[in-house]
């Protein structure tokens, strides 16, 4: 009998973790354990395919949210010792990074510098793989606060972050790197209206005995969009779970999300990731998400439209991504702002320089 190969292994651990995650029209993990097919898959898994799986919950930041279901579900005692002890470890990396990310925001919040977590509490049970920050303040008293107060050293700068307007710090103690939006958001910095009133538009919410102020729920799903749709071009699961839980919980607010994406230039993709998102719940509950008209109306294309590959679900760059960076950069221009499209017209040339830097080198690292 033929071996499956590498690739077809880890897309068959994509669908099993999705049919894990989302499975069930009650939610994310609302799978029943008395479920027998889901139950005879699990337990029929070598340990190199289930440490496959784990390995994709990991790079896909749902590890707990995964786990947790195949513990529950696996009659298998050996696979669920080892679903058990990925999330003995997880849980206590991430309870170390909370703590370290509560005493970063108190650190600024007593100084006076406005903060917010965006993207690192987005997976919340589950957490990034580093913890990202927005603030208005100086560049200069960021780096002083987190030199002096929590012994910072400055990672290398890539020429991506310096158009990005963001600072990655290494904080003795914690492994995850601690990085800080300045000012600005987007690939190239060029997004200042939505930087500028982020801040302005925060939430709180409390995880434990810690409270912590994030973006508003239109800016969370717009800085997904740009990181997504405008950036990476591929979709970790942890993006389409929680994407998926924010919609069936009524959290969203389609109409001002259209304001505030169509005031960045990227309502159109915005759209189009709520549609990718529905489309992949749909794959493995029959049902998408229940989307305005409006919303599928403006979608350029769909999740028809990605594949796996590398772990991820991969958006094509050619023609559809491109389409939607040409329609950005055509808004951005006829609403007369010279400075934010002349920061997005390097980024073609950017990306170029680094996929050349990654066939020449092997890394991309001090481009992207």
């Amino acid at each position: 009998m033929t071996r499956p190969d590498s690739h077809s292994l880890s897309k068959a651990s994509m669908t099993l973790l999705s049919r894990l995650l989302l499975g069930s029209s009650k939610g994310v993990g609302a799978l029943l354990p008395a479920d027998p097919e889901m139950r005879g898959e699990l337990d029929r898994l070598s340990r190199d395919e289930f440490d496959n799986l784990i390995a994709l919950a990991q790079s896909n930041h749902v590890v707990i949210r995964g786990l947790q279901v195949a513990a529950g579900v696996t009659q298998n005692v050996a696979l669920r010792e080892l679903a058990e002890s990925a999330l003995a470890t997880e849980r206590a990396r991430i309870d170390t990074a909370i703590r370290y990310l509560s005493e970063i925001c108190e650190a600024f919040e007593v100084q006076g510098l406005g903060i917010a977590v965006i993207k690192s509490l987005d997976h919340w049970p589950d957490l990034g793989s580093d913890l990202d920050l927005y603030s208005d303040a100086d560049a200069g008293e960021i780096r002083k606060l987190m030199k002096s107060r929590f012994k910072a050293s400055i990672a290398p700068r890539s020429w991506g972050d310096r158009l990005a307007g963001k600072w990655n710090f290494i904080v003795p103690g914690l492994p995850e790197a601690v990085e800080i939006h300045m000012g600005r958001l987007g690939q190239t910095g060029e997004q200042l209206e939505i930087a500028s009133n982020l801040l302005r538009r925060t939430r709180q919410v409390n995880i434990g005995a810690f409270s912590f102020r994030v973006a508003s729920v239109s800016d969370r799903l717009i800085i997904s969009t740009l990181q997504r749709m405008y950036r990476h071009f591929y979709f970790r699961l942890c993006d389409i779970v929680d994407s998926a839980e924010l919609a069936q919980s009524g959290a969203i607010e389609y109409a001002e999300l259209r304001f505030l994406a169509t005031s960045a230039g990227i309502w159109e993709g915005v759209a189009t990731y709520l549609a990718i998102v529905s489309d992949y719940v749909r794959s493995f509950r029959g049902q998408g998400l229940e989307l305005p008209e409006f919303v599928t109306a403006s979608a350029r294309f769909g999740g028809n439209q990605i594949y796996y590959k590398r772990e991820f679900l991969r958006v094509p760059i050619l023609p559809q991504s491109a389409r939607l960076f040409g329609a950005q950069l055509a808004g951005v221009l006829g609403r007369g702002n010279i400075q934010s499209g002349a920061r997005l017209s390097l980024l073609p040339w950017l990306a170029t320089a680094a996929v050349v830097g990654q066939k020449l080198t092997g890394s991309d690292k001090g481009i992207w």
